[in-house]
């Protein structure tokens, strides 16, 4: 196993993914898996990798192609950052204000109704 680039761009306009697999397969042969892509026409050259996976490929055998090597190490490695949970924003207290509404239009159905005539369609 191999992890290398793979072409994917238009006629001179290249754009590279890279890949995991097999070292006797061609260059843009059935991959194993995306690992991360390289675009050189950006200013700077952007390159996304998943460095999870190439470790775990490269600690099942993998080797790790010379040109993939060179733009690993140039690349700035970012450390896993742990989840941040979201920030709660403090809760006013919603059932006061409400309490008091409510209490004032419960009673007042009742309060309609027990003096409202029944009707055909209420009594529907």
């Amino acid at each position: 196993m191999m992890i290398r680039l793979a072409r994917v761009g238009a006629r001179k306009q290249p754009h590279y993914r890279v890949v995991v697999i097999e070292k006797d397969r061609a260059r843009n042969g059935r991959s194993i898996e995306v690992v991360g892509t390289y675009n050189p026409r950006t200013s700077p050259a952007t390159l996304d990798l998943k460095r999870e996976r190439i470790d775990y490929w490269t600690g099942n055998g993998a080797q790790v192609s010379e040109r993939v090597g060179k733009l690993m190490s140039a690349a700035p490695v970012t450390p896993a950052a742990a989840p941040v949970p979201p920030v709660a924003e403090p809760v006013q207290s919603v059932v006061e204000p409400v309490a008091a509404p409510v209490a004032e239009a419960a009673a007042a159905p009742v309060a309609e109704a027990a003096a409202a005539p029944e009707t055909e369609a209420t009594a529907a």
